[in-house]
């Protein structure tokens, strides 16, 4: 009996010593088991909208600022001294050549008109009287009844009084002219504009300024600044500088005015200045347009649109489809395995909502138009189609690489 207390306690610490034996073998496994985390799934293809590139007929077009002029612009001025007496035609309204504008006070032009045929009478009488002298002294020289020198007193006599109404014609003339000075009319057909000078006002050659300006304005001519690299391009596609200015006449030039609209009238080619300006590097040009309602006015800023030619089989992609990075152009191309490639691609002319490549793409390939941002070398996409609002390239688009936000400059 003293022998069971102490089996109990041997039978205790073999229990506990076998409990503890197994938590050692197994918590490591299950520290293990709580600790590990569950493996996450790949990533999913991003989805990215893609466009294949697109091949057609591109209107090559230039765009430049212009500015309205009229085709003859006549400073109308006073040609003589004078106190401005009316002023007879309505600012803004044309006017005819020949008519009246302003009328300065005639008085002393007419009363010096007067004075001038006045001497003019008294040199013709005093001529009259030497012819008639010399044409009695020449029968008498004959006759030796008067001296060599009486005739030649008498010859002498009447060449001078010949030639002093030859000049007392020529002041009255000279007066008639002035006289007719105070009228001052218009030079042109045209449209004048708001008077410099009132009523009263003392005006004459020696005043600076000018009264008004005529302007014709139908047709009006539209003056714009021609870069050297577009000039240059052009004449290179004709043999000789007739062939040029002649293919000139034939370039189809369109308005778009200051709020956007398109003005109704084409306009053709009229003049190219003969030097470039060094400062600018650009050439004057000029062009013609109709100008029947008189809507479009001298100083009138337009922007001059010119179709210089038709790029045959262009390839474009939409303008997004682009990133611009330190100076190149990049393009995301989609292969048929949905993987992508970053390629460097060379661009030119901008047209509407698309951009034309000129180097790095085929018609067949396909871009990433949308999601571009997500996508990177050798990345698997999910593309679906891009739908654009418009793909067509619009019949007037100013796709010129002189314009600041085109691409091929």
């Amino acid at each position: 009996m003293p022998l069971a207390p102490m089996s109990d306690l041997r039978f205790r610490i073999a229990l506990i010593a076998h409990i503890a034996f197994i938590l050692l073998i197994c918590l490591p496994g299950l520290l293990f088991v709580g600790c590990r985390k569950e493996e996450a799934p790949p990533p999913a293809a991003p989805e990215v909208e893609v466009v294949q590139v697109i091949q057609q007929d591109v209107p090559i077009v230039h765009e430049w600022v212009g500015t309205a002029d009229g085709l003859v612009n006549a400073t109308i001025r006073a040609q003589v001294r004078g106190y401005l007496l009316s002023q007879n035609y309505k600012e803004g309204d044309l006017v005819k050549k020949g008519q009246v504008l302003f009328e300065i006070d005639p008085r002393s032009f007419q009363a010096t008109l007067e004075q001038a045929k006045g001497e003019l009478a008294r040199q013709e009488a005093q001529y009259a009287n030497a012819k008639a002298n010399l044409d009695r002294i020449k029968p008498l020289v004959a006759q030796n009844a008067v001296s060599k020198k009486d005739l030649d007193d008498a010859t002498g006599a009447e060449r001078s009084t010949q030639a002093a109404v030859v000049a007392a014609r020529a002041a009255v003339e000279n007066a008639r002219l002035n006289l007719g000075f105070t009228k001052i009319i218009s030079p042109i057909d045209g449209m004048p504009g708001i008077a410099k000078a009132q009523i009263g006002d003392l005006v004459g050659p020696e005043q600076a300024g000018e009264l008004t300006t005529v302007s014709t304005i139908d047709p009006i001519k539209v003056y714009f600044a021609v870069t050297e690299q577009a000039y240059i391009s052009f004449m290179k596609r004709f043999p000789s500088r007739t062939a040029g200015l002649e293919e000139g006449k034939n370039l189809e030039i369109t308005l778009l005015l200051a709020e956007g609209s398109r003005y109704p009238y084409k306009g053709t080619f009229y003049a190219i200045d003969r030097q470039v300006d060094v400062r600018t590097g650009t050439l004057r040009a000029a062009a013609l347009f109709p100008n029947p309602a008189s809507f479009l006015r001298p100083g009138q800023f337009v922007r001059v649109h010119v179709v210089a030619g038709i790029n045959k089989g262009a390839l474009l992609v939409p303008q997004r489809a682009v990133m611009e990075l330190q100076g190149g152009h990049q393009v995301a191309v989609v292969g048929t395995d949905n993987i992508v490639q970053i390629r460097l691609v060379q661009v030119g002319e901008r047209v509407g909502a698309l951009w034309v490549i000129s180097g790095g793409l085929t018609q067949n390939e396909r871009v990433v138009a949308e999601g571009i941002q997500k996508v990177k070398q050798g990345m698997a996409v999910s593309p679906k189609p891009f739908v654009p609002t418009s793909t067509a390239v619009p019949e007037d688009s100013p796709n010129s690489p002189d314009r600041p936000s085109a691409g091929g400059r």
